[in-house]
């Protein structure tokens, strides 16, 4: 009866492949571009939305202001209001409650 030896470059290029699949597989989930860094990105992403929103919303009212004191409109109200938090300044039939 003739024996055969194992066949070495299959088993050698089956775990070759092997190892690069898992390699991979595990680039793909934890890498630098896998799926648990792009979850965090995209979180990021959306506080940073958040955010952007937040200041837009904020440089538009000071924008405003800041239109309404300028020199071609003024909002004597609003100025009246500046003065007063300001300067500390009220008028003599006010009364001031700290």
């Amino acid at each position: 009866m003739r024996r055969t030896r194992p066949a070495i470059g299959a088993l050698f290029f089956f775990g070759m492949a092997s190892v690069l699949a898992l390699y991979f597989t595990f680039a793909a989930v934890q890498g630098s571009f896998g799926l648990f860094n792009r979850v965090q990105v995209q979180a990021e992403n959306a506080e940073l939305v958040v955010r952007r929103d937040r200041l837009e919303t904020e440089l538009a009212a000071l924008q405003n202001k800041t239109a309404r004191l300028s020199d071609d409109f003024l909002d004597l109200d609003l100025l009246d209001e500046r003065a007063r938090d300001v300067l500390g300044l009220a008028r003599p039939d006010e009364v001031m409650i700290r």
